[in-house]
């Protein structure tokens, strides 16, 4: 989120955000940076928002920092420049798993895309490789988006991912490929999407070959 949208805001923009958890990664950001405009964030779990807001007041970031404790879906469309989201994707039959919450759908891309949909020029998304990352790409090509920018990191399997009936589901996708791993690993990318108009550069093919290798 740094390097890929608070570095590149030069005025006062708006950045709104999908799943703030606990704050940490955009608090840690803007003591670091000089981004002078306001990130509205929403998050449903109400411990996390608390905790978040006490970090944001213990810090004086309320002014650049707003977090609702609400879903960004249920509201009417913030205006902002950049959308940010570190969505749901854990892919499983149904939502009966240990952190319902983490529930991304069938293929685990379900509010990914929809969050695409929501058609801002810029998302920053998180990208799991087991929840049907070419699917991702080329629903948001479909929707106008180009890959302007990604970076990619090995992670390995948690608790929740574990989970027997989740790694069953997603070892079903992989025979479908719809979800890329190798044993206990996987790849998690950051993924800049940007609309096509605004966009120089594409690289969805590159992303995807990297997503789809293990």
């Amino acid at each position: 989120m740094e390097n890929f949208v608070l570095k590149s805001c030069t005025e006062s923009e708006h950045v709104v955000e999908f799943g703030s958890g606990d704050g940490s990664p955009v608090i840690n950001s803007l003591l670091r940076t000089n981004f002078h405009g306001v990130i509205r964030g929403f998050e449903l779990n109400t411990s996390a928002w608390k905790v978040a807001n006490s970090t944001i007041d213990e810090y004086n970031l309320a002014h650049k920092y707003v977090i609702y404790n609400s879903s960004l879906f249920d509201a009417s469309k913030p205006e902002a420049k950049y959308l940010v989201a570190n969505p749901p994707y854990l892919p499983a039959p149904d939502n009966d798993i240990y952190m319902p919450l983490l529930f991304g759908g069938i293929d685990g891309a379900k509010f990914t895309n929809e969050l695409l949909l929501l058609g801002y020029d810029n998302a920053l998304l998180l990208i799991s490789s087991y929840s049907n990352p070419k699917g991702t790409i080329e629903y948001a090509k479909a929707n106008g988006y180009f890959v302007n920018n990604f970076l990619v990191l090995p992670l390995k399997f948690g608790y929740y991912s574990s989970e027997p009936k989740v790694k069953k589901h997603i070892a079903e996708l992989q025979k479908n490929q719809m979800a890329f791993y190798s044993g206990d690993y996987y790849f998690l990318a950051g993924v800049l999407f940007k609309k096509r108009q605004y966009c120089t550069v594409d690289l969805s093919n590159e992303l995807a070959q990297i997503m789809t290798s293990l």
